[in-house]
């Protein structure tokens, strides 16, 4: 019973940084290693096969803000220690891809090996890069949608020609890293709108939800017939929460927009994706989380 850790994001110009832990207990999955070996398709593949077998997975989470707040390394170590929290099946040991030991100074110290190359090395350290990595990849597809003009799906955040042009031409933008030399180079502030404010409204309200313990399963879920802007589990409970977001605090409460038409939608978009994951035998609950300001703070946490 082994706790692998790896970590994706870690140079990347824009965008978060991921950790993930994974234990495998035992189980087999062919074509695991390191997830930057892989193609796309096989990197999804795994993905599901890993969560489907996996004994325990956690990802943790460290914004572009947070990183320029408090530097890499800790971001690293705050990462790492999300990510393990989440986990709660029982291991023995913790391998960490690399030579720093991002839990030191904690309880979990003693039981950490670390090993360069580990994500080629050992099975349940190459799941967490794969793991990591599609959960990071596929929310960079989001910020693509959102940040028209940088081509984030394709790059991922990281340092390339075409990044580099696409903020000279735009600008920078709320996830990328300020701190970081290459963008302190280029930068020219781009005028936030109130879609891109709304965005980083969406990463607060994540973040509350960790702070009341939730564990994050999906960010903007999204099909052709309905979309949830996060979904969340506490111990037995599947959460589906709708975030709702306006610049001041003189404009109404957000949650006046939950009308009995977008309640039903929600409703609706909870069963579908229930459905949709084949999940059952757990309660499922509605959540809105009302925010406000610049930068948006949550006013009203509401469960319906």
């Amino acid at each position: 019973m082994i706790l692998g850790i790896d970590e994706v994001g870690r140079g990347s110009w824009a965008g978060p940084l991921v950790v993930g832990a994974v234990v495998l207990g035992g189980e087999i999955i062919d074509g695991l290693t390191d997830s930057k070996k892989l193609s796309k398709k096989q990197r999804e593949r795994l993905d599901i096969e890993i969560r489907k077998k996996a004994k325990g997975i956690g990802l943790g989470w460290v914004d572009a803000s947070e990183i320029d707040e408090i530097g890499l390394s800790k971001s690293l170590e705050l990462a790492t220690k999300r990510a393990v929290q989440q986990i709660k099946t029982t291991y023995s040991e913790i391998i960490i891809d690399g030579t720093v030991n991002f839990l030191k100074d904690t309880n979990k110290e003693q039981f950490v090996t670390t090993i360069k190359k580990a994500d080629l090395l050992i099975p349940c350290v190459s799941a967490a890069s794969i793991v990591a990595k599609v959960a990071r990849d596929n929310y960079m597809a989001t910020m693509d949608e959102k940040h028209r003009g940088y081509n984030f799906k394709k790059h991922v955040g990281y340092g390339t020609s075409a990044h580099s042009a696409a903020i000279e031409k735009h600008g920078v933008t709320k996830i990328h890293r300020m701190s970081f030399s290459p963008i302190k180079k280029l930068k020219k502030p781009a005028v936030a709108t109130t879609k891109q404010i709304g965005d980083s409204a969406e990463n607060v309200a994540a973040e509350y939800l960790r702070l009341l313990n939730h564990e994050i399963i999906e960010r903007n879920w999204k099909t052709k017939y309905c979309e949830i802007d996060i979904v969340s589990q506490k111990q037995s409970v599947l959460y589906f929460c709708e975030v709702k977001y306006r610049k001041n605090s003189n404009q109404g409460d957000g949650l006046s927009a939950i009308t009995p038409k977008k309640l039903r939608q929600m409703k609706f978009a909870a069963k579908f994706y229930v459905l949709s994951n084949k999940i059952s035998d757990i309660d499922l609950r509605l959540v809105t989380i009302s925010l406000c300001g610049i930068p948006p703070i949550v006013d009203k946490y509401l469960e319906i």
